[in-house]
């Protein structure tokens, strides 16, 4: 069974480094982050708030976060030194960002880990989900954590033998310095393994490996066309 450490490798400084074990399976850590948050001893935030940017419940923010002009962030939730959020991100509580991101315009976060250096920075949905070191996300990436039945997700190992999570939500997995083009929605359970790379505009369901590309196969259909004036 695919562990966490096929996917991450844990920051040295990470300050919940206690509470994500690399022996657990990935989608045991998802389960985890609200734990975590919950046991957490949050310092004062001294960061100034701008006066549009709502904050409520228990958040901890680095004094060098860059923050934007408006937006929401919900707690409980902690934001790693050096990140920028951008203007419009919404953060619905159960979040734990790392060191260096970029979390953009428009995006929506909810029950996550991100790890250092993450760049989500255009109108995204990560949802139950794990985001990798290094991870870039291209503009309108989707992590869909609900299947249509609502029925727990399963997951699908290398060898294709499927796992039941137990867990009605289920977003991605996102190993270390996986890219992911713009507009791509990663379907429930879906488990990329480090230094992945998902397409542009495709939709994906499974397990990619390392080395992998998965991409859809379109052809692209040119005519010529009749002048209206």
């Amino acid at each position: 069974m695919l562990k966490a450490n096929d996917f991450f490798t844990l920051p040295e400084e990470f300050p919940f480094k206690d509470c994500f074990d690399i022996s657990d399976t990935p989608w045991e850590w998802v389960a985890k982050i609200k734990e975590c948050l919950d046991n957490f001893a949050f310092e004062e935030s001294t960061i100034e708030i701008p006066s549009n940017l709502s904050i409520k419940g228990k958040v901890y923010i680095h004094p060098t976060v860059k923050l934007p002009p408006y937006g929401s962030i919900e707690g409980p939730c902690y934001i790693g030194k050096h990140t920028e959020l951008r203007p419009g991100i919404y953060i619905r509580g159960n979040v734990i960002i790392g060191e260096s991101c970029v979390l953009g315009n428009s995006c929506e976060f909810k029950n996550t880990l991100i790890l250092n250096n993450a760049q989500i920075p255009h109108f995204s949905y990560i949802g139950d989900s794990i985001i990798g070191n290094r991870v870039h996300l291209g503009a309108g990436v989707i992590c869909s954590n609900l299947r249509l039945d609502q029925r727990d997700i399963k997951i699908f190992d290398l060898e294709r033998k499927s796992y039941d999570t137990q867990m009605r939500k289920l977003g991605a997995i996102v190993g270390d310095e996986v890219e992911v083009g713009c507009n791509a929605v990663l379907n429930p359970g879906s488990l990329l393994l480090a230094n992945s790379m998902v397409y542009p505009n495709t939709t994906f369901s499974g397990t990619l490996n390392s080395g992998e590309i998965a991409h859809n196969e379109q052809k692209l259909k040119i005519t010529r066309f009749k002048s209206i004036k």
